[in-house]
């Protein structure tokens, strides 16, 4: 069974982090919502997420210095932020949001429709990379019993060739062992 796409969400206000949610609803993606930057970071060493929502503006740890310790750590800096503020438009703000790994920054109010439409996009690039990642697992997995059949084979021909009738019989149980994929 596949694992559903999860969206984390950051926000200091709660009321943001419901409308977040509400905006998301519908969409192919499990929302967990959380309230500091702390938390997120706390969250990312359980969970695997297809796109991050940050809150650029929270009271302790903002959402730049959250973003940083995120981009940081191997296993998290591939996830996708995008940063959402209250904060005019300053340009600025922006630009720190891209230097610290940011995918897009959304000022507010934005369009939920868009909003929704980027979400989606990575969620789907998060869905299609799992599907990759088991489809060339299955294909290591198929290479290495085939190199498993390739070796049988040639030892059971190299056994063939001598004229010991122990060796014959052992070529045939290597041939029968490797058809029904039990170790030699």
């Amino acid at each position: 069974m596949t694992q559903m796409a999860k969206a984390l969400l950051v926000d200091d206000r709660r009321e943001n982090l419901m409308a977040l949610e509400a905006i998301l609803q519908g969409l192919p993606v499990q929302s967990v919502a959380v309230e500091s930057g702390e938390a997120a970071l706390k969250q990312l060493l359980v969970d695997d997420f297809a796109v991050i929502l940050l809150d650029a503006q929270m009271p302790d740890m903002d959402g730049f210095e959250t973003a940083s310790h995120i981009k940081r750590r191997e296993r998290t800096r591939h996830v996708p932020i995008i940063f959402l503020t209250a904060a005019d438009r300053d340009a600025q703000l922006a630009l720190r949001g891209y230097q610290v790994g940011a995918v897009d920054y959304l000022t507010k109010p934005f369009d939920p429709w868009v909003l929704r439409a980027k979400v989606s996009v990575f969620v789907e690039l998060w869905v299609k990379t799992r599907q990759l990642a088991a489809q060339s697992d299955l294909v290591r997995e198929r290479d290495t019993q085939w190199r498993r059949l390739t070796d049988a084979v040639d030892e059971a021909t190299t056994l063939l060739r001598s004229d010991d009738q122990g060796s014959r019989d052992r070529a045939v149980e290597l041939l029968e062992q490797a058809r029904w994929g039990s170790s030699a």
